[in-house]
């Protein structure tokens, strides 16, 4: 048992709504916690505790300081802290705090996003490999503003492939700026959440944010530029080695996909499957990998994409009839 002293801002903010931050703390090491005026008392197994009584002096003090937590990231810290011993709460607050501007302040939720956003610190070329919802494109996007604000890179370009579950674009409506602008969308989105919409136009105006579709990247060389690379499960193995035969001085590069939702056609082999066959070897590339745990949509996201996992490991094949039965 131990018993640990904070402050009353401390211990308000610690508890949060309904006390979730106490029944969250119990559940992850497995203690007990009881509150008596100013003193937690911690009552488990002593490595337990100890990791505790660390973690709950780590946040006294950074809220002594000033620092302001939310409790979704403080309940994520906590969830990565359990899982990596050699992590602290110093290492989330400020620290992985990502954007300098914007709307919101963004942190990673789970121990691989935050690998990978140290990762894209690290290197020039990430690749960041895994379910949807996992985060990835997302803080790629994040980290592109950061370094975009910061001055560590003078532009923002981002690019997929137009292929969509066997769509092709000859077969939408307008001209060819309408017709991919549904590939796109993906990546507005993620600039809305995290900017305000005149300053997104201000940029795509001037030239400092760039959309376009990968086949738009030929012939260009890429410098001081922060390059993304999303769906790049779609790309061909000639449209992979043409990217990254792109990036000039000065860059950084992330590449996401899913290569379990390859939309090419029969026959073609993906880009980014077989880079990561060619590359896994080579200097100053590194490649981080997400699964449903990092998921930060819907719980049933997870749920959903841990069952298709299980089927593919199984090599099960489902197939449905017309009235819905499996067969």
């Amino acid at each position: 048992m131990k018993k640990v002293l904070l402050s009353d801002r401390s211990l308000q903010l610690l508890f949060g709504p309904l006390d979730e931050n106490i029944r969250f703390l119990e559940s992850l090491f497995n203690v007990t916690i009881q509150a008596r005026e100013s003193a937690i008392t911690i009552d488990g197994e002593e490595d337990d505790v100890s990791a505790l009584e660390k973690i709950l002096t780590d946040f006294s003090t950074l809220v002594d300081r000033g620092h302001s937590m939310s409790n979704g990231d403080l309940k994520s810290a906590f969830k990565q802290i359990a899982e990596d011993t050699a992590l602290t709460l110093h290492d989330f607050f400020p620290k992985m705090q990502l954007l300098t501007a914007g709307k919101r302040q963004v942190t990673p939720k789970s121990l691989n996003q935050r690998r990978y956003i140290e990762a894209i610190r690290r290197h020039d070329i990430v690749f960041g490999i895994g379910p949807g919802g996992t985060g990835k494109t997302f803080l790629a996007v994040a980290m592109a503003l950061t370094y975009l604000f910061e001055k560590q890179a003078t532009r923002i370009i981002l690019t997929r492939p137009a292929v969509e579950a066997g769509e092709r674009l000859g077969f939408l409506p307008g001209d060819i700026e309408q017709k991919i602008n549904p590939y796109l969308r993906p990546l507005y989105d993620a600039l809305y959440i995290l900017l305000d919409a005149d300053k997104i136009q201000r940029y795509l105006d001037n030239g400092t944010i760039e959309i376009a579709p990968l086949a738009f990247m030929r012939g260009r060389t890429l410098n001081d530029a922060f390059i993304i690379l999303d769906e790049a499960q779609n790309t061909t193995s000639e449209q992979m080695k043409m990217f990254l035969t792109r990036l000039g001085l000065h860059f950084k590069a992330v590449i996401t996909g899913d290569i379990t939702q390859i939309d090419l056609p029969f026959g073609r082999n993906s880009g980014l499957v077989e880079a990561r066959s060619i590359l896994c070897d080579v200097e100053g590339l590194a490649f981080c990998y997400f699964n449903e745990t990092d998921v930060v949509r819907h719980h049933l996201v997870r749920l959903i994409i841990k069952a298709y996992q299980e089927r593919e490991a199984n090599g099960i094949r489902v197939e449905g009839n017309a009235d819905g039965k499996r067969s």
